[in-house]
């Protein structure tokens, strides 16, 4: 008995090893995936927000998305926040006397909501069954109802909090900006940016929107210069306005490897309400991690080592001598 527990043993501590041994050398073999260079997105500049919400309602409208009431009147579209009905919000920041626009202290600010479209999504590496996809030439991450399982999995990997759920239908699904894919063959593009009035919302590829961005910032604060409406590469909207005191910093860029919606902003971004992410996406690392353990079927050969082991200590064994057992039980 002894012989066949130390086998066990052996069994599971060389099952074990064979983890560490593939996980280890491989844990950072994956890089964070970059923006294809054709990415589509959003630049949102916060300094130009007026907080009027046109993008919130026009959302709803291209995707034919119910009003969400908070208040006990119900007369209009009232959402605190993005769920599986609104995918786009407007929030805002406030501090002490509210007195000046885009200012730290005393002063209030708006943030924009919805899908970030990361060069490299933890919904689509955490999707077991490929409802939520990354387009490749575009960088849409879109997402496929007749797909999804409903596991909810996207929820719980996005950092940005972003894909919800709709739990009120027994049929419910994943909600989430889609950059208004489905209108494109119309000739039409994001909504949101379409009926942004002040440009605060400007739509193209996200490599002439990172341009445009680090153009503006690197403009002096107050000198006067001219903002694109609607759509870089669109029909001429552009109007002449003062420029922000924007922070030196292009949220997104960078963080988590990247996303294509782009933001500026003269307020910390994580006021703001955006998480403070490394430059790297953990979808790299989580899917090292899962390949390195399941590729040659490591981790289930440690599992069942583990049962098995455990099985075989508390089950009475065949050459147990009966006669001891009698005199342990007599004595």
């Amino acid at each position: 008995m002894d012989s066949r527990r130390h086998f066990l043993k052996g069994v599971l501590a060389s099952g074990a090893a064979l983890a560490g041994a593939a996980v280890a050398p491989e844990a950072c073999a994956r890089d964070t995936h970059t923006r294809p260079a054709e990415a589509l997105g959003l630049l949102y500049d916060s300094t130009l927000c007026i907080g009027c919400k046109a993008c919130v309602a026009a959302c709803k409208a291209a995707n034919n998305n119910p009003a969400e009431f908070s208040t006990e009147v119900q007369l209009w579209d009232t959402p605190l926040d993005t769920s599986g009905y609104t995918f786009n919000i407007i929030k805002m920041y406030r501090n002490g006397t509210m007195e000046t626009k885009d200012a730290q202290d005393n002063g209030f600010a708006f943030m924009k909501t919805s899908c970030m479209h990361c060069a490299d999504p933890s919904c689509v590496s955490a999707c077991p069954v490929s409802a939520m996809v990354k387009d490749p030439v575009t960088g849409i991450v879109a997402y496929d109802p007749d797909i999804c399982v409903g596991c909810r999995y996207c929820v719980v990997a996005c950092p940005f909090g972003i894909p919800k759920y709709q739990y009120d239908s027994p049929t419910g699904q994943i909600g989430k900006c889609e950059l208004c894919r489905h209108r494109y063959q119309d000739g039409h593009y994001s909504a949101c940016a379409e009926v942004c009035p002040t440009g605060a919302t400007l739509y193209g590829k996200t490599s002439d929107l990172l341009a445009e961005a680090k153009r503006r910032i690197a403009l002096k604060p107050g000198s006067r210069t001219h903002y694109p409406r609607g759509k870089i590469g669109g029909p001429d909207q552009s109007y002449e306005a003062p420029v922000g005191n924007y922070l030196q910093h292009v949220y997104g860029e960078t963080e988590y490897g990247g996303t294509q919606v782009l933001k500026l902003s003269a307020v910390n971004f994580q006021k703001m309400g955006l998480p403070d992410l490394p430059p790297n996406s953990s979808a790299a690392t989580s899917e090292t991690i899962q390949h390195s353990l399941y590729g040659g079927l490591v981790l289930p050969v440690v599992a069942l080592g583990a049962l098995s082991f455990i099985a075989k200590r508390n089950v009475k064994e065949e050459d147990d001598d009966p006669s001891q057992d009698a005199q342990e039980h007599t004595s």
